[in-house]
């Protein structure tokens, strides 16, 4: 998310016993490599809670998968898992915004990082599983001659027409950079634009907001970009697939609420495996969530169709406060920008709701909550228990 956003805005079988208890299968599981020229993975059918990652990743989501949409949603929280990893030139308070694909036998996760300064970046951290994130380094892509500034709010995928990754963000205006291997942090390509002008829709509804946290997913036939604009605003833009990451146009408004925080940022659109239905989760906050974030849920039929409310409310939302438990207190009173971890790691976003995980960012409810940029976010992961 954006500077301008305001908050109103050991063993490893006891480690994965305490952690992913619901998913205890998950504990047993292996891992094996992938190979990107045709962006499918080997690794089979463990759970995404362990080492060995998701199912094929070139999975359109039209077959397999048994669990159907969730009517409802309750989670289990491990505590911080990932935080802020500082060194002589990133002196940290926060790392948010996680965008998670697991390849090459790990975890790869792109972060936004913001100093003491108040000042942004994209980071890199990888590791083999969930039990080992203690260890992660980190890589600031700012290291990149190219990739100084301000950028944040990261997404990541591979596109499977081009055998290329994709790093989207956020530099005021939205921006991506490509790379063979993603692996490799040092290769991801010069920041480039997908407009080159704001389109004349969000000039008109984004008031003292500004378009925000992007999110590119794709059908068969076209890519859409996704994104908010902290003014109850959500959008679409599309471009063939075959023109991908050019021709973006049509934008429109996808969704309006009059109470602009009950339709905030942090949008994530998603294909449920096995359903032919996608879910889009964003992130509000209200009067009854004490003003704290959560997330609200919608379905469709297609990335272009109408989107229904699912669990969409503080009191029956996707993730809050109010359908997590927590080990001991709760670490956190805000459930904020996040990634689902996904069944792949194409362009599709395939999940598999039979295995629902969501790496989330949240901070401790003592510390101060001015300025928005000294707030010490960290991550953690939710684990889905119904």
């Amino acid at each position: 998310m954006s500077p301008r956003s305001i908050l109103s805005e050991r063993p490893f079988l006891a480690l994965c016993l305490a952690l992913f208890g619901p998913m205890i299968s998950a504990c047993t599981g292996g891992a094996a490599g992938h190979s990107p020229s045709n962006a499918t993975s080997s690794v089979g059918d463990a759970s995404p809670g362990d080492a060995s990652g998701a199912a094929d990743a070139g999975d359109s989501g039209t077959d397999g998968g048994d669990c159907g949409v969730p009517s409802s949603f309750k989670w289990s929280s491990t505590g911080p898992i990932l935080s802020p990893i500082s060194d002589p030139a990133h002196d940290l308070v926060a790392i948010k915004d996680p965008s998670v694909v697991y390849y090459d036998n790990k975890w790869n996760v792109f972060v936004s990082t913001v100093d003491t300064g108040g000042n942004y970046s994209i980071a890199y951290m990888s590791f083999p599983d969930w039990s080992q994130t203690a260890s992660a380094s980190i890589y600031y892509l700012d290291q990149n001659p190219t990739f100084f500034g301000y950028h944040a709010a990261p997404q990541v995928f591979y596109f499977t027409p081009q055998n290329k990754w994709y790093l989207i963000y956020q530099s005021g205006p939205p921006q991506y950079s490509t790379n063979t291997d993603v692996g490799n942090p040092a290769g991801w390509t010069a920041p480039a634009s997908f407009f080159s002008t704001e389109p004349a829709v969000v000039t008109q509804n984004q008031g003292s907001g500004g378009w925000l946290d992007f999110w590119v997913i794709c059908d068969t036939a076209n890519c859409y970009l996704f994104f908010s604009d902290d003014n109850g605003t959500f959008y679409r833009s599309q471009t063939t697939i075959d023109s991908f990451p050019n021709g973006f146009t049509n934008t429109v408004v996808v969704m309006q609420d009059a109470e602009a925080s009950q339709l905030f940022e942090a949008s994530n659109v998603y294909l449920m495996k096995g359903t032919g239905q996608y879910l889009a989760l964003i992130e509000a906050f209200d009067a009854t969530s004490g003003e704290h974030r959560y997330f609200r849920s919608w379905t469709a039929d297609s990335l272009d169709g109408t989107w229904t409310p699912l669990q969409d409310t503080f009191a029956a939302p996707f993730a809050a406060t109010s359908n997590i438990t927590f080990t001991g207190l709760p670490w956190t009173a805000d459930i904020s920008h996040g990634e689902m971890i996904r069944a792949g790691y194409d362009e599709t976003l395939t999940i598999d709701t039979c295995n629902l995980q969501y790496l989330y960012q949240g901070f401790d409810p003592s510390a101060p909550t001015s300025p928005y940029n000294g707030i010490p976010w960290q991550l953690a992961l939710l684990t889905k228990t119904n």
